[in-house]
């Protein structure tokens, strides 16, 4: 068996430079040429897992098939790759510390002081060497969160230069730096990097490759120039220009030759280059793609990143509808009564999104309401099915009162209620309901008509549930219980047979929509959109 190689991914100069999109496609065309990878993510916040961050501060919280909640980059892994990623997969300086603490606690150093080098790293040698040593991967691509230079991100620059120290041809660094463009001196600047190189440097860790971001087409010259001055080939020297889409950056890369210089770096053979059809005729498909269809997201949190995994796997349905997603955000928080009609006009179908708290919850009920008893195709995802529910128990069972226990303690109709094993529970990390459970479709229903199976499986997010004493009542009254948990009897989805498309599920289907595997319950929801619009 021949040894695991290890890349590792670093960026310089400013953050969000796309380091996940750029280990995403060295993913992908690693595993064109029959490879077999991972990619893991370690982020130097001090923080256990996302699961506690605001979404205005880091985004979505994405979640894998394991229960862990993690950053949004391991989304891009799964959508680009098709992997199943683990929480071994997503690692924080806070679990980092965490572990070694609970060594110490245990006594496993023998009265050792512990320091950050060697225990520190160490761990963190352990966390990237773990996966390769236990699957036998033929690659371990892991990303380092945040920006070379960072107080946070010395220890884990510390490790990877042990690591390239230890197994020599085994490892390499790729570097993702950016190249400004000056406006009013009309030049492209390569000094930014040359110092993102240098700190990389001073930290004993020589770059193998580098990838310039740019808004801007970068001469030879210019690659020359950075190649000469970090001590980096010229083929190893590659740029990561704007493109309409984050999926056309594999094809992109491998034109420039990314993945061979990786493969030269690593002495391993080159062979030919893989032609990455179903990939480039998905692109072929999004380039052809003009007409739109238009989805309004009814959320709180203004920001395109919160519901990344969502916005994605819309994009992708449409494409494979041969349209144009084009997404309208309507914030919850401003929808009325009186102007509900105004902020959903336009809008071709409508996604209830996923979120916690009491802000922007009336607004959500709202809109299901008035898309419920207008016809508009609506999908409720996670508390987006909460508020339909909610909606459905105040308008159509006469309980006006009902409501969620999470917003109304005092509910005299807990339509939606706490589970019975979240009760006591005082932490809020990590302690939901979380990761992918067995769900049995209702034959017959139109979700098992959309899936074309009775057993599925679908990742969950969340502390409160369907309350089941209110099952047969709902039931009688239009709105079908059509999937459930075979072990706890939990409500998944609930929807309405007498409308177009009025679908809500407890689970989140979009972390599983990947780009050549696209979700069918979003491609479904996309399809009778477009129908229902050409009535």
């Amino acid at each position: 068996m021949a040894d695991t190689k290890y890349i590792f991914v670093t960026g310089g100069v400013v953050s969000s430079l796309g380091k996940g999109i750029i280990s995403s496609s060295i993913g992908k065309l690693l595993q064109a040429r029959g490879y077999n990878i991972t990619i893991q993510k370690f982020d130097p916040y001090i923080n256990i897992d996302p699961g506690t961050l605001n979404p205005y501060e880091h985004g979505e919280c994405y979640v894998t098939v394991d229960g862990m909640e993690t950053d949004l980059d391991l989304g891009h892994y799964e959508r680009f790759t098709g992997i199943q990623t683990t929480r071994s997969n997503s690692l924080t300086t806070g679990r980092i510390y965490k572990a070694v603490i609970d060594k110490e606690r245990r006594g496993d150093y023998l009265g050792k002081t512990i320091q950050v080098v060697p225990h520190i790293t160490n761990e963190i040698k352990r966390n990237i060497k773990l996966l390769g040593e236990k699957y036998h991967y033929d690659f371990v691509i892991t990303e380092i969160g945040g920006t070379i230079g960072d107080i946070e991100s010395m220890p884990y620059m510390e490790a990877i230069r042990q690591i390239k120290w230890e197994l020599g041809n085994n490892a390499v660094c790729v570097h993702l730096t950016y190249v400004p463009y000056l406006k009013a001196a009309g030049e492209l600047k390569t000094k930014p990097t040359q110092h993102s190189v240098k700190e990389l440097q001073s930290v004993g860790i020589q770059p193998d490759i580098l990838v310039l971001r740019t808004e801007k087409h970068l001469d030879e010259n210019i690659l020359k120039k950075v190649a000469s001055f970090c001590n980096v080939n010229i083929d190893c020297v590659v740029q990561s220009e704007d493109l309409p889409s984050i999926y056309e950056v594999p094809v992109h890369m491998q034109a420039q030759g990314l993945d061979t210089a990786i493969l030269k770096k690593l002495n391993m053979p080159i062979g030919e280059t893989p032609a990455l059809g179903p990939w480039k005729s998905f692109l072929e498909r999004r380039k052809n793609a003009t007409e739109e269809v238009v989805i309004g997201l009814v959320g709180k949190y203004d920001l395109q990143d919160a519901y990344k995994s969502i916005r994605e796997s819309l994009y992708q349905a449409g494409i494979y509808n041969d349209k144009k997603t084009v997404i309208k955000y309507i914030n919850s928080e401003n929808i009325t009564e009186e102007n509900v009609e105004e902020m959903l006009s336009g809008v071709e179908g409508i996604v209830v999104c996923p979120g916690f708290g009491q802000r922007g919850i009336e607004g959500k009920i709202i809109a299901a309401h008035y898309t419920r008893t207008h016809d508009i195709p609506t999908f409720g995802i996670c508390l987006g099915m909460q508020m339909m529910v909610i909606e459905f128990a105040r308008n159509v069972l006469g309980y006006c009162d009902a409501n969620s226990r999470e917003i109304d303690e005092k509910t005299t109709h807990n339509v939606i209620d706490i589970m019975e094993d979240q009760k006591n529970i005082t932490d809020m990390g990590g302690t939901m309901r979380l990761g992918a459970y067995e769900c049995v479709l209702k034959q017959g229903s139109k979700v098992f008509n959309i899936y074309q199976k009775e057993h599925i499986q679908e990742r969950h997010r969340h502390r409160y549930e369907f309350n089941n004493d209110y099952q047969n009542e709902y039931e009688r009254n239009g709105m079908n219980c059509v999937g459930h948990n075979p072990e706890s009897n939990l409500v998944e989805i609930v929807e309405i047979p007498g409308l177009t498309w009025y679908i809500g599920t407890q689970f989140h289907p979009e972390y599983q929509s990947t780009v050549l595997n696209p979700h069918p319950l979003f491609l479904d929801f996309i399809k009778t959109v477009i129908k229902h619009k050409k009535k």
